[in-house]
């Protein structure tokens, strides 16, 4: 077999495998690593706590609902919605926030606290407990977090539930007038 012979018999093989390779390998330069966030969501988010310092939430909002459209990995812009839905008393909008957060940074103490504390404001105390329980795992020492969503447990828990059959309702009686 001569040299001329190989290179026809290996060629096809040899630049098929070669198109394979760099197609994989370009798919991994294209990709941004998740660390690094669009510098105009980050501004967006900036206004956005601006927004919510002032108590403007609808403007918070919708800042902040423009920094996930810029970047949808923006996971402070998750936490910080969720925050202004729970000030909107919207805790249910608000875990849904923070597991969308949580999605993306599984660990993050902060998603997982105010997590918990919504499932407060729902009444599922046993999920908010789950939380804890997470964030104990997470801080080696007892962090700020921990704290705050250990003490809100607490509070929820010692919230007395009032149920249809503890309030009984009075009677009001009011006569008909009588027909002429």
């Amino acid at each position: 077999m001569t040299v001329l012979e190989l290179f026809m018999r290996f060629s096809p093989t040899a630049i098929a495998l070669s198109l394979a390779l760099a197609t994989v390998s370009s798919v991994g330069n294209g990709k941004k690593a998740d660390h690094e966030i669009d510098p105009r969501s980050l501004a967006l988010v900036a206004e956005a706590k601006g927004h919510f310092a002032s108590a403007k939430f609808d403007a918070a909002n919708d800042a902040l609902e423009s920094a996930l459209a810029v970047d949808p990995r923006n996971r402070v812009a998750y936490v910080t919605l969720a925050q202004v839905a729970q000030k909107q008393a919207l805790p249910g909008k608000a875990i849904r926030y923070y597991r969308e957060a949580l999605t993306i940074e599984p660990n993050d103490v902060a998603a997982l606290s105010g997590q918990g504390e919504a499932m407060i404001q729902r009444g599922a105390l046993a999920r908010a407990r789950d939380n804890l329980a997470r964030i104990t795992q997470i801080c080696a020492t007892a962090c700020a977090e921990q704290k705050t969503l250990a003490a809100a447990i607490e509070k929820g828990a010692a919230a007395p539930v009032v149920s249809a059959e503890a309030i009984k309702p009075k009677p009001i009686v009011t006569p008909t007038p009588a027909k002429p």
